[in-house]
């Protein structure tokens, strides 16, 4: 059981060791190159055995994991899961979405809450699907959630969080949106097509895309962690969403591209399924806590942000 021993070391200072699971993926991939960078120790949560001590046994989807190997951990980052954009929502993949989050995340904070040594944050991710369709209504962290599979996911994704928060472990939520870089997510498929003078608005372009370069994503992430009188959700959005139709012309200017193709919506359903609702969908999204909390972006506008990924 927890003690109420808490680490207090500052992780901008000295060397840490930060448990980090999804390292092997886009945002966690880009966090753990910094923290390495920094002089940092990581330890990543990994689904095969161990090759080392830098390395911990876990099973998300079946909620296991060996807590022992997160004992003198500062920090503990979760942001594993199934990928939401890699094919259509069958009910089958619906699953593993929810199951790869919200088993995951339980696990982890159980064996946070379980910790003789307390680590100081428990960074759990989430994302602004939590919102849902805002139309060109702006929100911030203190929107209610909206309807539909996405955000009711990420309710449950937070909500499983619960037992290192109860614990006392300050819990921090970063709520991603679309992520500006070249390695994967929705910005990963558009530079191609863009590069190959393919690219185009998705349906009538006017839906919100609230877009973070993956700079001011990790940067943001690391923000968080060393803040300790931060907790609950922070939207890790730039300071101003922009439409998809103001993204398409972006895309087109940075990369000297003419960009003269649309995709009608109707298409969009017959190829994506369930998921062209979010890919249509309008979340205008804004930072509120994140700026409030002193935070800048290196990248606020969308052609910086662009260009940063390339």
């Amino acid at each position: 059981m927890n003690d109420g021993r808490v680490n207090d070391g500052r992780l901008g200072t000295g060397r840490s060791r930060i448990a980090v699971a999804g390292a092997s993926g886009l945002i966690g991939g880009a966090l753990v190159r910094s923290l390495t960078a920094d002089g940092h120790e990581v330890v990543r949560l990994v689904r095969h055995a161990p090759g080392g001590p830098d390395e911990v046994r876990w099973d998300p989807e079946n909620g296991r994991v060996d807590a022992s190997g997160l004992e003198g951990c500062d920090a503990v980052v979760n942001l594993a899961g199934a990928g939401v954009g890699d094919r259509r929502w069958s009910d089958a993949y619906k699953t593993r979405i929810r199951s790869s989050r919200v088993h995951g995340t339980t696990a982890l904070a159980e064996a946070v809450a379980s910790l003789e040594r307390s680590p100081r944050v428990f960074v759990n991710g989430s994302a602004i699907g939590f919102y849902g369709e805002t139309g060109d209504r702006p929100v911030d962290e203190s929107a209610p959630a909206g309807e539909g599979f996405l955000p009711g996911l990420c309710v449950e994704w937070e909500a499983a969080a619960a037992p290192a928060r109860e614990a006392g472990v300050r819990t921090v939520f970063p709520r991603t949106g679309l992520v500006v870089a070249r390695g994967g997510g929705a910005w990963g498929r558009l530079f191609p097509l863009f590069r190959a003078g393919l690219g185009g608005r998705l349906g009538d372009g006017s839906q919100y895309w609230s877009f973070v370069a993956l700079h001011d994503e990790v940067a943001a992430i690391r923000h968080l962690m060393d803040r300790d009188d931060l907790s609950g959700p922070f939207n890790l959005t730039a300071p101003r969403p922009v439409t998809n139709r103001e993204v398409t012309v972006a895309m087109g200017r940075v990369l000297h591209r003419p960009a003269p193709f649309a995709v009608p919506a109707p298409v969009l359903r017959a190829v994506l399924g369930e998921m062209a609702g979010d890919v249509l969908g309008s979340a205008r999204v804004l930072p509120t806590r994140l700026l409030d909390s002193g935070f800048r972006f290196a990248f606020p506008e969308i052609d910086g942000a662009i260009r940063a990924a390339l």
